[in-house]
């Protein structure tokens, strides 16, 4: 799926993969630096009725947070660690964690393997446009 939205029209992102995702879902959030990938989480966190502010959880990898229904919104940044680095780290054992696991930066490598072990990964990839991003959105 293909979805073209401004920053004000992320709420149809937001509501497709709200149809989509069943309750625990792992997504690789793919594109540039700034291409929004943090914005969408903060999309997501807003329509999960999380009021915390979300940021990305560079220097501390992960951030969670709790939404009122009791759901949970995991958010990655995996910029600066390689797959064998983030396995010796034991953060693989946080994708058992019930809820949506948003992850930045993820590698190929890291995909591969979560998808190895059963997970059904969605990839967002998110290219700039003249009018907003376009995302694109892959789920099997």
């Amino acid at each position: 799926m293909e979805i073209t939205a401004s920053l004000s029209e992320l709420d149809k992102v937001v509501t497709y993969l709200d149809e989509i995702l069943p309750s625990h879902a792992i997504v690789f959030l793919r594109g540039d630096l700034a291409a929004g990938k943090t914005t969408l989480t903060q999309a997501i966190a807003k329509a999960k009725g999380i009021e915390t502010e979300v940021t990305s959880p560079t220097f501390s990898l992960q951030q969670c947070y709790g939404a009122k229904d009791g759901t949970h919104l995991y958010h990655y940044d995996l910029y600066r660690l390689d797959h064998e680095e983030f396995m010796q780290m034991g953060l693989f054992e946080e994708f058992e964690k019930e809820g949506w696991h948003m992850v930045e930066w993820g590698s190929d490598e890291l995909k591969a393997f979560l998808e190895g072990v059963g997970y059904n990964v969605v990839t967002i990839d998110i290219e700039p446009t003249p009018n907003g991003r376009k995302y694109k959105i892959k789920y099997d």
